[in-house]
Parts: C-alpha cells; structure tokens; sequence
C-alpha cells in the first residue's frame, strides 16, 4: 500500500461564459503541486511551500476543508500531512481553491485504495469551496476531477455529465488584480427578466450541443452571457477591449473565467490562440496593468498522478 503521493491538480475555466455555476472546463496549464502522506497521528499538518501565506489551521484552508469532510465519511482514524504548493494564484479566477479542494481529496483517495466515487470525491471538495466563496458550487471542481468539460446538471443532489469536447486551445490573461469569488458573488442581480433567462437558456443548450457535435461555429454563437457578465466584467478593466480584439483575430468567443479577473478565450488552432495571447498582453501592457498570460489545451484527465510511493 503507498504511503505518499504527489498529484498536479489543474487551473479550470468555471460558467464558460453562459453557464453559470452549471459549465466548467480543465486545462493543463497552470497547475498545483500537492504532496499527500500518511502520519502515525490522526489530524491533518499542512505545510505551504509558495508565497500565498495561506492558512495551515485545516479548518481554514480548503483544502483542510475538503479533506476533514473526506476523513469524516471514511470513519477509520487517519492522518495525513499534506505538502502544498500552489501555481495558481488565489482570486485569480481560474479555480485556484478548487485546484486545492480537488486535488486534496483525490489524493488521499488514491492513498486509502479508492473507497469513494469521483462524485463522492466532488461532493467532498465542495467544502473547500463553501469555505472560499460561501457556496458550495462544483463548476470548478468537477472538471478538475473529471478532466475536460462538465455540465453540473444538479448540486442537490449531485449529477455531473462529463462532455465530449473538440479540439479546442486556451488563450487566459490574468491582469494581477484580485476578485474575491465571495465579491463577485455579491453584485450579482437576484431577479432577472424571463427574456434573458430564455436567451440564456439557448446559448448553454446551443454550446452543449456545440461540443458534442464538434460544431465550432454553433461553440462560437452560443459563447454569450446575457446574464452574469454584464455585471462582472465592470470589475475587470480592459475586459471588453480584450473580448473584442480576441474575436477580430479569429477566436471564437470567451469572456470572464469564474468570477475573474482572469479572462479566456477559445480557438480552433494554436497560432490564433498565441496571436490572441499576445494582444491580451498588449492591451494590459499599454494600460500599465501587469500580467501573466497561457496557452493552453483542455485537460481531459483531470488531476495528474505524478508520483505514488
């Protein structure tokens, strides 16, 4: 039986412009080391080897969270140290809680000879997410598990569809401001016209079905939110500037990843996807906003098992 492991858990994409809490995608670039072991007392030791400072009391950090709500279900005493060491910075907007959420519970699942289900595994992480954004949404966390693209049909209860998904490349900017989840939450409109949610309703049916029919023309008409980023995107400069000269240099769509700040675009080939790439650089580097910026793939595994010892 192994005793430690260390796993890459992925950035994913959440809402994937119109669906909202329900979409999400991986992508292999960045990624979150974290390193699993067993120890001889039960508990959780967390340490940290990046410059996030973030907490090492279980209780919260999410990753903690996700793994007490595991250790919980498992009913056996169990310790574990986990060693993390994260890639994707936190507020970015690529699912930086969910990497650790994710990744935490995958781990000791692999360690304790897979007694639970990757939708137990979901259900678990989402802890980590209540703790980060006070909602236990899975939009990042399903892919993050089940690699490529998800649909959360349902949270309560849980049914996840993992998707078919067409060759598709990643262009993200993360200008470095933060957008706490929980903030980006809380200037959402709680009531909406029936117009809107009918609109809304056709662009998630319409990019589904874009993705299992390979139909790129059909991803790019549905990539639209009538909703959500209308309200967002005011806290993301540049963001409609970035959209706009994304599309003109032939990606199909994007828009906001997560709650932001970061921003996606797709592509059909990897020379659109660094064309665009570049001018979302520009863009921020003539504004005096710093930046980071990936090309990238969707991740249609998931969380990676490095090394099991």
């Amino acid at each position: 039986m192994a005793t430690k492991i260390t796993i890459h858990s992925p950035a994913t994409v959440a809402n994937m412009v119109c669906g909202f809490d329900v979409l999400g995608f991986a992508v292999h670039q960045p990624y979150d080391i974290m390193q699993l072991e067993f120890i001889d007392e039960p508990g959780i030791v967390i340490v940290n080897t990046d410059a996030y400072n973030l907490p090492t009391d279980p209780t919260q950090n999410v990753a903690g969270a996700a793994l007490l709500a595991l250790m919980e279900a498992y009913e056996q005493p169990v310790g574990f140290k986990m060693t993390i060491q994260k890639q994707i910075k936190p507020g970015s907007g690529v699912g930086s809680s969910a990497a650790s959420s994710a990744g935490a519970v995958f781990a000791a699942n692999v360690l304790l000879d897979h007694p639970f289900s990757k939708e137990d595994l979901v259900r678990f992480a989402m802890n980590g997410e209540k703790l980060a954004s006070g909602v236990k949404h899975a939009d990042n966390i399903a892919p993050c598990i089940y690699g490529g693209v998800t649909l959360i049909r349902s949270v309560f209860p849980l049914d996840i569809v993992k998707l078919t998904v067409p060759d598709l490349f990643v262009s993200i900017v993360h200008p470095q401001i933060e957008v706490r989840t929980a903030d980006a939450r809380s200037i959402l409109k709680q009531q909406i016209q029936l117009k809107d949610a009918i609109k809304q309703w056709g662009n998630i049916a319409g990019l589904v079905a874009g993705l299992q029919q390979g139909d790129y023309d059909l991803i790019g008409r549905s990539l639209e939110d009538v909703l959500i980023e209308p309200t967002r995107s005011i806290l993301i400069p540049a963001f409609e500037q970035v959209k706009q000269v994304s599309k003109q240099l032939g990606a199909l769509g994007g828009g906001i990843s997560g709650s932001g700040p970061s921003i996606f675009m797709l592509s059909t080939n990897e020379y659109t996807a660094k064309a665009v790439e570049l001018a979302m650089g520009q863009i921020y580097a003539a504004i005096g906003l710093s930046y980071h910026t990936y090309v990238t793939t969707i991740n249609t595994d998931g969380i990676q098992t490095i090394d099991l010892s």
